[in-house]
């Protein structure tokens, strides 16, 4: 679809581009000695990820990252094929990203992180006219962990006021969350029209165990908050602040990585082409389904 289409809405994300190495170990892990796993290389990064499910949603996506620059020329030719615009600088001395993800038989992953040259970002990255024609900005998480980028999310968060495009923030990590502060973070983040915490975010950032709770805790902070919940679903507050939940479809999960940014994919998607609330919902977890059913956070 040409991004030149008048009809095709533009969303500006900010956030990261990573290189994942996926871990699926055969058996259990065995200290000090060795364990057959298959490793596979993948790209990655929350905003990459968000990038490519929202293009492959008929999205035009405009992606603002900071990558090594011996990989500008390959990985913006990468973008540009999967239908994103990508807005990239080259740092001359950070690598691009790297992620190791370890998958357990369940399809549940944990992290090792390093953020290379996403670290990095400056606000001279973002160029004068990066939020011309934008409809939507997205703002990872990852971008409010570390001065400079955060200093980036910040701006982009004023110049998006100005010209009252609304801002979507996905809270990325509850670990990064605990080390900055869960005060900090909201106090950050807040009047951003969305928030898309899963569910072990959510219980971080309200203090709160039970999902409605969570959705008015947190609701003062932010227009809207739309919690999901993995192969349960999704749950947010209607426009009566009635709780609203849509159910996640029964698929085998192969690797989680990635899902809740599909699910932002979809949902986004179909918020921009006037479906109701519940249908974007569905359309989101629709989307995570999807995500979970292959290896990788693209699809």
């Amino acid at each position: 679809m040409s991004t030149s289409d008048s009809s095709v809405k533009t969303v500006l994300l900010v956030g990261d581009v990573m290189r994942d190495v996926i871990v699926r170990p055969h058996g259990v892990l065995r200290e000090g000695s060795d364990c057959k796993a298959k490793i596979e290389m993948r790209p990655g990064g929350s905003g990459a990820n968000q990038a490519v499910w929202l293009a492959a949603n008929g999205v035009s996506a405009r992606l603002v990252a900071r990558v090594g620059a011996s990989d500008l020329a390959a990985l913006s030719a990468q973008f540009l094929e999967r239908g994103v615009e990508p807005l990239f600088a080259g740092d001359t001395e950070l690598a691009t990203g790297t992620l190791i993800s370890m998958i357990d038989p369940g399809g549940e992953r944990s992290f090792y992180t390093d953020r290379g040259a996403n670290e990095v970002l400056s606000i001279e990255d973002l160029g004068a006219h990066v939020l011309d024609d934008v409809s939507m900005v997205v703002l990872s998480g990852y971008s409010f962990f570390i001065a400079s980028p955060r200093e980036v999310a910040k701006e982009v968060m004023v110049r998006a006021g100005q010209k009252n495009i609304p801002v979507l923030i996905d809270p990325s990590s509850s670990g990064f969350i605990r080390d900055v502060g869960v005060a900090r973070f909201l106090d950050w983040t807040r009047g951003a029209a969305i928030l898309f915490p899963n569910a072990q975010e959510a219980e971080l950032l309200s203090g709160e165990s039970d999902p409605e709770t969570q959705l008015r805790v947190l609701r003062p902070y932010f227009d809207r908050v739309v919690i999901t919940q993995g192969a349960l679903g999704a749950v947010t507050l209607d426009g009566h602040e009635n709780l609203l939940f849509a159910p996640g479809e029964n698929v085998a999960a192969l690797d989680t990585t990635g899902a809740g940014d599909a699910f932002l994919g979809g949902f986004v998607a179909a918020q921009l082409v006037g479906q109701s609330l519940y249908d974007s919902l569905c359309a989101g977890n629709k989307q995570g389904a999807r995500a979970v059913g292959h290896i990788g956070g693209q699809p």
